[in-house]
């Protein structure tokens, strides 16, 4: 600050941030941290494996290096940082870079639209969330892209879930919108007596065999197919909703604690996890740009408090409700039938 006059720095540096991600989002396109998780590399040798051209390839690795994501050795190979190799390699079962493909593929350019939805409160997807969701699971490679994507988003998340959670006390779980099953995954590879699977639409269902059989869980996991607006859920002694509720209206969201309710077994517990928004709408921004996400997308989708989730809860007929958090932006709300 000079004569009283604060800052502009970082307004510029929120303003200019686009560049960053954009860099991290083109640099998972192009394959860079699994190439160089072989072996480290000179710039000739990483611009012919990852096939940009030479102008621009500079400034854009050492970007890269700049923002931590990879390193550069005082003879010039570069090498990926611990987060890059443990997380973007795509050849380890870590790798979260699907879910910000789906981001450089759609979500990137979407938000352009944000000023838009803004002023009509309408979704700039063009479509409502289940036709959407229709229209994507009816393209096979599209709907590969997407069960990864979520795979990604959910594995920190589902990590901390089988770690946290008290699995002793209970014997079944079912993943309400499973995707892959990347949730009942984690909770049986870290809990043995556990059994269970995911609950989606038919669609999904060899998506997840393949996953579950990929990792050695078949028999122990099933996939259980259907339309949560249609028929109720599988009963078990833990139901999960993970990033399902978001994508609704209120009422929707009470009608599917309903059957959440219906279909835990006496003593069980419901699992909701999100990216909660915090209670002063202050203290961080996660929980308010996700929420911003689902103006963009759905119809009448938004994010919400643990409160107000606690408040559906006990609508439903739950009770001890407690939150937890999971990971840096995700927490979960967890209540007892």
């Amino acid at each position: 600050m000079s004569g009283g006059m604060p800052s502009p720095t970082r307004i510029f540096q929120i303003g200019c941030a686009f560049r960053a991600s954009k860099v991290l989002l083109s640099a998972i396109e192009l394959d860079v941290f699994t190439v160089l998780s072989e072996q480290p590399l000179d710039i000739a040798a990483l611009i012919r494996r990852v096939g940009i051209q030479e102008r621009g390839a500079r400034d854009f690795f050492d970007t890269l290096v700049g923002l931590e994501i990879l390193r550069r050795s005082d003879d010039g190979l570069y090498t990926n940082g611990s987060e890059a190799e443990f997380y973007l390699d795509r050849r380890k079962p870590t790798y979260v870079g699907s879910l910000f493909e789906q981001y450089n593929a759609i979500g990137y350019s979407l938000w352009n639209s944000l000023t838009q939805a803004l002023r009509t409160g309408a979704p700039q997807v063009g479509e409502a969330p289940e036709d959407h969701f229709a229209d994507t699971y009816g393209d096979p490679v599209r709907m590969l892209t997407f069960v990864k994507s979520m795979t990604a988003g959910s594995l920190l998340a589902a990590k901390a879930i089988a770690a946290q959670f008290p699995w002793q006390d209970y014997q079944t779980v079912i993943d309400v919108g499973t995707a892959e099953g990347c949730l009942p995954v984690e909770v049986a590879l870290a809990h043995p007596h556990i059994r269970g699977g995911g609950f989606d639409l038919p669609q999904l269902r060899d998506a997840f065999n393949t996953y579950i059989e990929e990792h050695g869980l078949t028999g122990r996991l099933q996939f259980y197919p259907g339309n949560f607006f249609e028929t109720a859920l599988p009963a078990a002694d833990v139901i999960v909703f993970g990033r399902i509720l978001h994508n609704w209206d209120l009422e929707t969201r009470r009608t599917l604690l309903s059957k959440g309710y219906d279909a835990v077994r006496d003593g069980g517990a419901v699992i909701v996890y999100e990216t909660l928004i915090p209670e002063d709408r202050r203290s961080s921004t996660a929980g308010m740009l996700a929420s911003l996400n689902m103006l963009l997308w759905t119809v009448g989708g938004s994010d919400f408090t643990g409160a107000q989730c606690a408040e559906w809860m006990q609508e439903a007929g739950f009770r001890e409700i407690r939150i937890e958090p999971l990971t840096t932006e995700e927490s979960m709300v967890i209540a007892k039938k």
